[in-house]
């Protein structure tokens, strides 16, 4: 994580970053993102690009380092770009829309899913794909993985929501496994 770490952090021009207290503050075209750093780690705000540098070379400080990097580089992408994830929804009838502020799916259960879309990240539905946007990284990550979480793909068959281009690897039926004498 070290190397990560030691590189200089640029920032493009339209992105407004400032540093207080331990609170970074990055503000781009996209939206507004803080975030309080760990206090051991130090953060230079320069002209044009951040600096992190850690107190000593132990194993914990050395994590850190690289980790403050990264996250201060997620925010700036965040801002500038923002994060999209895709999931793909697979099985007969099962559908996904968004109606009104709530996701709902219909997952072969006796009832359909009703997901509240949190105010921070957008969601969209195109041809039983669902988009989940927004420009925190984490918070893209977690709605999808909570999504996910109703209708995990299954082992057999494949039915489910699954990440788009995850890879599954299927298992044989029972009649599949065994040979007749």
């Amino acid at each position: 994580m070290s190397r990560i770490g030691k590189k200089p952090i640029e920032i493009p021009k339209n992105v407004k970053v400032s540093l207080q207290d331990g609170v970074i503050t990055v503000e781009g075209p996209k939206g507004k993102l803080s975030m309080k750093h760990h206090p051991d780690m130090k953060v230079y705000l320069e002209e044009s690009f951040i600096k992190v540098e850690r107190p000593s070379d132990d194993p914990f400080h050395r994590a850190m380092h690289g980790t403050t990097a990264a996250l201060i580089r997620n925010m700036i992408k965040g801002v500038t770009e923002g994060y999209t994830v895709v999931l793909e929804v697979f099985g007969l009838g099962y559908r996904a829309a968004v109606k009104g502020t709530n996701l709902e799916l219909n997952l072969g259960l006796s009832h359909p899913v009703v997901f509240p879309i949190p105010s921070d990240v957008k969601i969209e539905v195109k041809e039983n794909k669902i988009y989940v946007s927004g420009i925190d990284k984490q918070r893209v990550g977690q709605v999808a993985a909570q999504i996910r979480a109703f209708r995990e793909p299954d082992a057999y068959k494949g039915k489910g929501i699954r990440y788009e281009g995850e890879v599954l690897k299927l298992k044989p039926g029972k009649a599949a496994g065994k040979g007749k004498k």
